[in-house]
């Protein structure tokens, strides 16, 4: 693409202009902030000489060559930079682009990234008349979902990533907005503060929490799988019994292992599923729960559960079973959690039962097991059953 003549945007409360050398210094500070060095590619360690090179070399290069649109976002009246936004990519044949943008700490829960973006977006199709813009974040990086969202994006799938960041997730999340469809400066959109998508990013933009419960005499902790545990998750998904009523691998494996333990971790960054290892007072497996959400209804989960045979009987996973499911009613605003289990396993039923879950029925033929179509007791918990 030809040059890209720099410009200032003022919108929002915010000026977006063209860096300056004079923002070297600032740039190095926020880039030392731990979370733009996770899920950005900025140099590491992020030295002066990187900022000093970006506001003076690269930055004014992407407008020359037309190759992209890097702007400062400054706070309009103060002028202090808050931030980046910009084209990191221009495709000249395709009309297209993609946005890229990253908030100084100092600056963070004012909906900068937001601002910016939409200034951006509006700057990019009125004045370059592009298409179409894309937005590509690392799958687990809800912090950027979140800003695209609000941005007037719609998050489309999942790619394999061209250049991921060092020690990052090889997946991304992609996105795509078109002319017309830029919220208004201030406008709130689906997605705003208090929001069922803002409050679940919030969750899973973090670490797994740890979740204690007690049943009678029974304590328990909920908390991430961790490598410890393996040894232990193959010996129960070895059991007889295990095999019988679940659909792990048979026979089951060390790689099997490690590749749930990867599940668990995907599907977190993912914000699909909280998967926990049960564990005794003295942090011992005993069982592992699982609580799925659904993708077609975002008020609906499912929850699975298995329990290491020498712990069996015990009550720990009818414990586990009541706090995760607590939580899943408070905190990620569910209105609704299933169970399912083959007719004839009365043990995982005697377990929802306790759990507050009520039977409503037999589904025949309900699901696939072991390549067979088998009839599944179905039932449920809803949020006003925990009032």
């Amino acid at each position: 693409m030809a040059r890209v003549e720099p410009v200032e945007i003022t919108e929002d409360g915010l000026l977006l202009r063209p860096w300056r050398p004079t923002d070297a210094e600032a740039v190095h500070r926020a880039c030392q902030d731990p979370d733009i060095q996770r899920w950005t590619t900025v140099p590491r360690p992020y030295l002066p000489e990187h900022a000093h090179r970006f506001v003076s070399e690269v930055a004014p290069a992407d407008w020359a060559t037309g190759d992209g649109a890097p702007f400062a976002v400054c706070d309009a009246a103060s002028g202090e930079l808050l931030g980046s936004c910009g084209l990191v990519s221009i495709d000249a044949g395709l009309r297209s682009g993609e946005i890229g943008y990253w908030t100084a700490p100092w600056a963070r829960g004012a909906g900068v990234s937001v601002r910016a973006a939409r200034a951006v977006a509006r700057w990019a199709f009125d004045s370059l008349k592009l298409r179409r813009l894309i937005w590509q974040a690392e799958v687990g990086n809800h912090a950027s979902r979140l800003v695209a969202l609000r941005a007037g994006f719609r998050v489309e799938g999942r790619l394999r990533l061209a250049d991921p960041a060092p020690d990052g997730g090889a997946e991304g999340w992609i996105g795509s907005l078109l002319p017309g469809e830029v919220p208004a400066p201030g406008e709130t959109g689906p997605v705003g503060p208090g929001t069922l998508e803002a409050r679940r990013a919030a969750v899973f933009g973090g670490p797994p929490p740890v979740l204690f419960a007690t049943g009678g005499t029974t304590e328990v902790r909920l908390r991430p799988m961790e490598e410890r545990d393996l040894d232990t998750i193959v010996a129960t998904c070895r059991d007889p019994e295990t095999i019988r009523w679940t659909s792990v691998p048979d026979p089951y494996e060390r790689a099997d292992a490690e590749s749930y333990l990867g599940y668990t971790r995907s599907t977190w960054a993912g914000g699909t599923s909280a998967c926990f290892v049960v564990a005794d007072a003295d942090d011992r497996y005993v069982g592992t729960i699982d609580l799925r959400l659904s993708p077609a209804d975002p008020l609906l989960a499912d929850v699975g559960f298995m329990a290491d045979p020498r712990a069996r009987g015990r009550g720990h996973l009818t414990a586990a079973l009541t706090a995760l499911s607590a939580w899943g009613f408070t905190t990620l605003g569910l209105a609704r959690i299933e169970w399912r289990a083959n007719v004839g396993n009365t043990a995982s039923r005697r377990v929802a039962e306790k759990a507050g879950f009520t039977v409503e029925g037999t589904a025949r033929g309900g699901l696939t097991h072991r390549n067979e179509r088998v009839d599944v007791w179905v039932g449920a918990l809803l949020a006003g059953d925990l009032t």
